[in-house]
């Protein structure tokens, strides 16, 4: 069988695209954060300073993007290819997250606890937990991403009717939405911070995931549209 012949848009699809999405994602946290952050001021561990009422804002923007973003594509390939497509991108991409959001909190948490330590030893406890002691974590990261893709992938069962695809998308990220929730709610680390406003928390906390449950599917219609979707064979 002969190589398709390379057309102007492979550059397109396999160069300018790709590059500008990795360019959009990167730009949340090394920009828009930075911004967010001096508009809405978070809370300061150090000082104690409460921080801005708004600082939601900012955690939506740039860790609910983060997450739109790792969701989406088990989401993609759960309603364009099938289940196990789906579920096992969801299980990869839930465990790199997870173990590289996982630095990020270490570092944050060492960072806004040294100075405690370091004026009193007997602190250097509030060092010790970290993501890997959160269980909540796994399910929200791991087992969240393994169950998006499966669930999406399983209620579409390869329909390319975009009624279909939205349906199953929505249901998909709604649930894992209502899954997270519950478990920040039980057994996360910080559980105290839902309690205390469980409407706020369910808020923040299914947003991205709605956002989420439409943006997929769109993206993986005008896919189909596009004969971007794998060979069935």
């Amino acid at each position: 069988m002969e190589t398709e012949k390379f057309k102007l848009k492979d550059i397109a699809y396999g160069l300018v695209i790709p590059i500008l999405v990795g360019i959009l994602i990167i730009a949340f946290p090394a920009i828009l954060r930075p911004a967010l952050d001096s508009w809405f001021p978070p809370p300061d561990m150090a000082t104690g300073a409460a921080g801005s009422d708004y600082a939601f804002i900012t955690v939506i923007f740039t860790h609910g993007f983060a997450l739109i973003v790792m969701f989406a594509i088990p989401v993609v390939l759960g309603l364009i290819w099938n289940k196990w497509a789906g579920g096992a991108a969801g299980f990869l991409l839930g465990t790199l997250y997870y173990l590289g959001y996982s630095g990020y909190y270490i570092a944050s948490n060492a960072q806004n606890f040294l100075p405690f330590a370091i004026a009193d030893p007997s602190q250097t406890k509030v060092l010790l937990p970290n993501l890997y002691a959160d269980p909540s974590f796994i399910g929200i990261y791991i087992v969240g991403g393994l169950l998006i893709g499966y669930i999406a992938g399983a209620l579409n069962n390869g329909s390319y009717n975009f009624k279909r695809m939205l349906g199953a998308g929505l249901t998909a990220a709604i649930a894992v939405g209502l899954m997270q929730f519950i478990l920040d709610y039980t057994v996360s680390f910080g559980a105290w911070m839902t309690q205390s406003d469980a409407g706020f928390a369910l808020f923040t906390k299914l947003l991205p995931m709605i956002i989420l449950g439409v943006i997929a599917p769109i993206i993986s219609k005008v896919m189909t549209w596009y004969g971007l979707q794998p060979i069935r064979h």
